[in-house]
């Protein structure tokens, strides 16, 4: 526990405005004390261990909206533990995660136990859970007592809603609870066995392919669905040009709808699968699309259409990506490079300001799930991230914190650094 800190030297951003200010900040027992231009530490009552944080940026904490954590039922993946340490060293002091555990996040014991093993991190944990019993797209969830219990949102996340009547119940009830529903958009029937986007590199290849349709179908029919029952639909891992347009055209219409975006969906395309002679680290679900979508994703969230960067952290054990493509699951780790990504390609090419990326990482989120956003403000409790977006550093093994090492990052060279959180009376570095 560190009740007491002097973060020193550093620039404050307001990611709602823009504002930035020059000011040091004291912490008392996990609140902020006060903020003024200096502050003395020799005169501070109590010894009070300082951070220096010249060349440095301290917003409110991030939140990655979309993670996978694997426990319970997998914990050789990955543990809440071992997630929220990754999550920290990538500068998130909150993640929500996904329901596709053993068993499911569709019982309120099963919300409880993640919030209960979660409580002493560093990192608030919010369970997202399940829309329907057992992810098995028939029977509705207890949706009123998993929020009693904690859930923050409804997905069966890996497995699409695909029953358009359940979908529309869901919806329904879920805008009852004042929760969104995160449905992963794929009609499965499009392409039940793929394993990479259905385009040139997928028939060169000769591997199964996933269409572009089969996520611009489900995204279509659910923004129906939504305009209908007026309950809020958020868009997981958007990942094509069409279905950004889908988006925008129904946010324009006043459609009740969100979305988000990966880090590597703005980052990577489908040739990655070929130029790394079959890497299962480029294997994911929505998979890797075209150099046209990656330029969506940047213009859709360049004008607001897509709200949130998250990034699917969805962590695996090298035996099971030790395999052929074909064999392997879907899924990369993200938590540690999704800042340096971000950095890399939307704040240093000028598609997103500063203020503008870090608001996808502290404010969208939050306000999507119903969650407080924290404040750098006097008597606040402190909840922050010391960070740059212009040191350039090269991601390897040494800074992986995952459990699992399921990532096409390694070796990459990334532009800007999260250095530190401070949450529930904590104070955690990236040494």
């Amino acid at each position: 526990m560190t009740p007491d800190l002097l973060l020193h030297g550093g620039t404050l951003l307001d990611p709602a405005t823009g504002a930035t200010r020059r000011a040091d900040l004291l912490i008392r027992d996990g609140q902020i004390a006060r903020i003024a231009e200096t502050i003395d530490a020799d005169a501070l009552d109590g010894d009070v261990p300082a951070y220096d944080c010249a060349d440095k940026l301290i917003s409110p904490g991030w939140m990655d909206m979309h993670v996978h954590l694997r426990e319970p039922g997998y914990e050789h993946k990955e543990t809440i533990a071992t997630g929220c340490r990754a999550a920290a060293f990538g500068g998130f002091t909150a993640v929500a995660c996904m329901p596709n555990t053993d068993p499911p996040i569709h019982t309120r014991d099963v919300v409880e136990f993640i919030v209960e093993r979660a409580e002493p991190l560093p990192v608030d944990v919010h369970p997202i859970a399940c829309v329907s019993k057992a992810r098995a797209g028939k029977e509705l969830t207890e949706m009123a007592d998993l929020v009693d219990g904690g859930a923050v949102a409804f997905s069966d996340d890996g497995s699409p809603v695909q029953r358009a009547g359940l979908m529309r119940r869901a919806l329904e009830y879920a805008s009852m609870l004042d929760r969104p529903i995160i449905n992963h958009m794929e009609e499965l029937t499009l392409g039940p066995k793929g394993h990479m986007h259905e385009g040139d590199v997928s028939t060169r290849l000769g591997l199964q392919p996933v269409p572009a349709l089969s996520e611009e179908i489900m995204i279509a029919r659910d923004l129906l669905l939504a305009e209908l029952t007026g309950g809020h639909l958020h868009v997981a891992h958007i990942s094509t040009a069409r279905s950004v347009d889908l988006v925008r055209e129904a946010k324009a219409k006043g459609v009740p709808v969100t979305a988000e975006v990966c880090t590597h969906h703005f980052t990577l395309t489908d040739e990655a699968v070929e130029a790394t002679a079959f890497s299962t680290d480029t294997k994911m679900h929505p998979p890797l699309r075209t150099a046209a979508d990656v330029e969506a994703m940047k213009a859709g969230l360049r004008d607001g259409t897509i709200d949130a960067i998250c990034t699917d952290h969805a962590p695996h054990a090298s035996f099971e990506k030790e395999v052929e493509f074909i064999a392997a699951p879907f899924g990369i780790t993200g938590l540690e490079t999704a800042w340096g990504l971000t950095g890399r390609e939307l704040i240093a090419p000028g598609v997103l300001s500063v203020a503008e990326a870090v608001r996808a990482l502290t404010i969208a989120p939050r306000e999507i799930l119903r969650l407080p956003v924290p404040t750098l403000t006097e008597g606040a409790a402190a909840n922050l991230t010391v960070f740059d977006a212009t040191t350039p550093w090269t991601f390897t093994e040494a800074h992986v914190r995952s459990k699992s090492h399921n990532t096409p990052f390694l070796g990459a060279d990334l532009t800007g650094r999260a250095w530190a959180i401070y949450n529930n009376g904590q104070f955690v570095t990236a040494d």
